[in-house]
């Protein structure tokens, strides 16, 4: 079982929570920082390479979670285009496409390897997506995608993978392919996740954000943080709010808090 709630509060810590992550102030060095930097695609691209398509489960909660992909509808079968911003292997983009016949997708990834994997899909058809690689940090997305041309971008559990200082190079990139008035849906993790909680020491980057065993990395958002960027890139906020879930495991009495970051953010 499990339950939801969204607000503004953040999850508050229980005692020893809050005194292991006090106890975790040491920073990994400055070296291994810069080739974690360096080396991001390449752990990326390690990572499909070993789960192939199989780690994440088809997200068919998209349309669920997001009702704008039906509300940003002027009229029933209008057609739509979206973008997803790091697609992955097409978990989401995927079951967009079986279940909306009027979408139109751009979907790009960092890794080049996912994007092989996306081309490869039964489902996949040049006629209703086009996919590519793509560093949204620096590759220009006007390359691939026409200005001014998209209604929805899709940021899911994407922007945590990317160093802080970079975030708001991806947001301005993003801002030139959406249409005025359009959005972007973003979901990622959230302050006290239990994957941040999870993290054993030696493992911190710098102020919420985590380097994994495989090389890949984390941030952990909170809600001031994802509005500051947001709006300093010229974004309205329109939704920002914590998602707290507590799945519980009836068998092993385990009960796992998991905190997301849920928002909407408009291009004026």
């Amino acid at each position: 079982g499990a339950f939801q709630k969204k607000g503004h509060s953040a999850r508050v810590l229980t005692p020893e929570e809050a005194e292991r992550l006090a106890k975790d102030q040491v920073l990994v060095s400055e070296f291994k920082q810069l080739k974690l930097e360096k080396e991001a695609q390449k752990n990326w691209d390690l990572f499909y390479k070993r789960n192939s398509t199989n780690f994440f489960k088809d997200r068919h909660w998209t349309t669920r979670e997001f009702q704008e992909l039906k509300a940003c509808r002027e009229f029933a079968d209008q057609k739509l285009t979206i973008l997803e911003a790091g697609c992955g292997v097409g978990n989401c983009l995927f079951p967009l496409l079986e279940e909306d016949l009027n979408i139109f997708a751009y979907a790009c990834d960092f890794s080049p390897r996912a994007v092989e994997y996306v081309k490869k899909n039964a489902l996949y058809s040049t006629e209703r997506c086009k996919v590519f690689q793509c560093d949204l940090t620096k590759d220009d997305l006007l390359d691939n995608v026409p200005a001014d041309s998209v209604d929805v971008v899709t940021l899911i559990f994407v922007l945590s993978a990317i160093h802080p200082d970079k975030m708001h190079l991806v947001l301005k990139n993003i801002y030139k392919v959406l249409k005025p008035g359009k959005c972007v849906l973003f979901r990622d993790y959230g302050l006290y996740d239990h994957a941040m909680l999870r993290f054993k020491s030696s493992s911190k980057l710098g102020e919420n954000f985590y380097v994994r065993q495989d090389g890949t990395r984390s941030y952990f958002f909170t809600q001031e943080f994802l509005s500051q960027l947001f709006k300093a890139e010229g974004y309205d906020q329109v939704v920002n709010e914590y998602v707290q879930r507590e799945t519980v495991n009836r068998k092993e009495d385990l009960r796992v808090p998991r905190v997301f970051l849920q928002g909407k953010f408009q291009k004026p």
